[in-house]
């Protein structure tokens, strides 16, 4: 199990080196990422964008571009669609947004002709190494699906447990998060909790090990859970935290950005042909490089 983003730079370094295309890339913090992913030996980065303004950017941080393809287009529309198509075309094995909407990006991988399309949902799983944790945790879905019905959520289980199988866990531990860890009708979340830990026991959501509902603190804390006499395999010791909707995930997401000192994030969507690098114009370099890395471990044919 890799319990760090540690860990992944390392795995990462040792695969053969990918290649991520950037739409719209003139943005100094997602160039001062794409600087270190390259420096540290764990990505190559072709910027497509305004290259007068890749370039003025990169001034401002002292950093020379000669180790950077760049492709000039100021039109952002037209950056984000040259961008997909070097991954269609094998010229690159991530996507990154840049400074550019994500409905913009979206409507482009989606496109049924020219997109990344695989006829699976999308779906964004953050991952987070949390002081205390002792190891990494996911969450969805925090960024893109709005209020997903049951069927929905296992698709997102099945994303999210593609990226915990990366990270070589392997039959990630599920909590599906509600307000109590009891099955009240009142509470429609913890109904689909339960169809899912029944779901989960009859074999139709095979590699995870999921029970619920269960409330945060019990998720991940063996302590809570021991409090309410709650005995589950995954009570207390969660891989993956489902959100019931995305207020709840975005949340959590941000809470545990803004008010957790020490905390590392990395956020990215899967379900597309390759992974996609999805960060918030606000994140750090840093974010924006656990990011990378995280993409970068991910055998999106999984």
């Amino acid at each position: 199990m890799l319990r760090s983003f540690k860990e992944i730079f390392a795995v990462v370094r040792k695969q053969e080196t990918k290649t991520i295309a950037v739409a719209v890339a003139q943005e100094a913090e997602i160039l001062k990422a794409l600087w270190d992913a390259q420096d540290m030996g764990l990505a190559r980065s072709i910027l497509v964008g305004e290259q007068k303004k890749i370039e003025s950017a990169a001034v401002d941080m002292g950093m020379p571009l000669q180790r950077f393809t760049i492709i000039d287009e100021p039109d952002p529309n037209l950056a984000v669609q040259q961008a997909v198509a070097l991954v269609r075309e094998g010229r690159a094995d991530v996507l990154m947004k840049g400074l550019i909407g994500t409905a913009t990006l979206l409507r482009a991988v989606l496109n049924k002709e020219k997109g990344l399309r695989t006829g699976r949902v999308l779906s964004h799983v953050a991952a987070f190494e949390a002081p205390g944790y002792d190891r990494l945790f996911l969450l969805t879905d925090a960024a893109m699906n709005i209020a997903p019905d049951l069927q929905r959520k296992v698709e997102l289980i099945k994303n999210a447990a593609m990226v915990a199988h990366s990270l070589r866990i392997a039959k990630p531990k599920v909590a599906p998060i509600c307000a109590v860890e009891l099955v009240n009708t009142e509470m429609p979340a913890t109904v689909d909790a339960a169809l899912l830990a029944k779901m989960a026991d009859r074999g139709q959501l095979p590699g995870v090990d999921l029970d619920g509902p269960l409330a945060l603190d019990n998720a991940v804390s063996p302590h809570a859970a021991q409090c309410k006499g709650i005995v589950s395999p995954v009570a207390g010791k969660a891989d993956i935290l489902l959100a019931p909707s995305i207020e709840v995930g975005n949340v959590l997401y941000k809470t545990l950005h803004y008010f957790c000192p020490g905390v590392k994030i990395a956020g990215i969507v899967t379900g597309a042909r390759v992974p996609i690098v999805l960060t918030s114009r606000a994140d750090s370099h840093e974010i924006k490089l656990h990011s990378i890395a995280l993409s970068l471990l991910l055998d999106p044919k999984a």
